[in-house]
């Protein structure tokens, strides 16, 4: 089994902003109302949330303002209670700003943005560690790449709410997408026992997808690629959602649906409760 790659996604920030834009550009005054997957925001929140992430990124990392604070403690509890706290006080204060200005701020800081994310050395350590992969500490290429993920997801939760999901969901920009997203998987299948060489297979339709090999050692499990013999799991899960189940807005019962296990099926259910945002 191979194992995985560092991935390189800060080339893909601009082209996000590009979909971004003309999407945001194209929206009717009723379609930045409408109601998207994340709970109890609009398009116009997730908007402003996106926004929020680049000046808050820039504000903190770049120039070391802390103004907004800091969790209670560095606990994952507290860490989300004070994520979820600041998020909601920046969409309530947006609430004064129109759809044209978000957009134009959006544009703005962007470039910006981006061009920080690709100053980072990316095998320094990062500032914040990939906490939903169980890291105490992480390299600035995972950081970026899970900064992607929540740049690619937000927009996405958008594009849903709006029927325009498919230029998301092309090789290019998807995979990268989920190829970080899976690197949480030992930690999230670490109280899950096994006999020692015990191999689950996770293969994802779609042009984004890929096959993928979750393989269980004396230390823990470990995940790659490229592997050959005999798996005691293979679990098949439809590329058009694999997005929402692991993003929190894909219920139990609806996954069931887009899901197939064969083999030791009980291996597969750890995969309905995958959570790759801060929740």
């Amino acid at each position: 089994m191979q194992p995985l790659p560092v991935l390189s996604t800060a080339p893909l920030f601009p082209i996000l902003d590009a979909h971004l834009l003309a999407l945001l550009r194209a929206l009717d005054p009723a379609d930045w109302e409408r109601p998207t997957l994340a709970p109890q925001w609009r398009v116009r929140d997730v908007a402003l949330h996106l926004l929020d992430g680049s000046l808050r990124t820039l504000s903190v990392l770049r120039d070391g303002h802390f103004g907004a604070g800091s969790p209670a403690s560095p606990a994952y509890a507290d860490v989300v209670s004070y994520l979820n706290q600041v998020n909601q006080e920046w969409v309530l204060a947006g609430q004064r700003l129109s759809p044209t200005l978000i957009t134009w701020l959006l544009e703005l800081s962007g470039p910006a943005y981006n061009a920080y994310i690709s100053s980072l050395p990316p095998h320094a350590p990062a500032v914040f560690p990939v906490a939903w992969a169980g890291e105490q500490t992480s390299l600035n290429w995972f950081h970026v790449a899970r900064e992607y993920t929540e740049k690619w997801h937000h927009q996405q939760q958008i594009r849903q709410a709006v029927g325009q999901e498919a230029p998301l969901l092309t090789a290019a920009l998807y995979h990268p997408f989920l190829s970080t997203c899976l690197r949480a998987l030992p930690h999230h299948y670490r109280n899950v026992e096994a006999a020692a060489g015990t191999v689950v297979q996770l293969m994802i339709s779609g042009a984004g997808g890929g096959t993928w090999y979750l393989r269980r050692t004396a230390a823990g499990w470990e995940l790659g690629t490229d592997y050959t013999g005999a798996v005691a799991t293979s679990i098949t899960l439809a590329g058009e959602v694999a997005w929402r189940l692991f993003t929190k807005s894909l219920p139990r019962q609806l996954a069931a649906g887009y899901l197939q296990a064969t083999g030791q099926t009980e291996l597969a259910e750890p995969l309905y409760s995958l959570v790759t945002v801060m929740a």
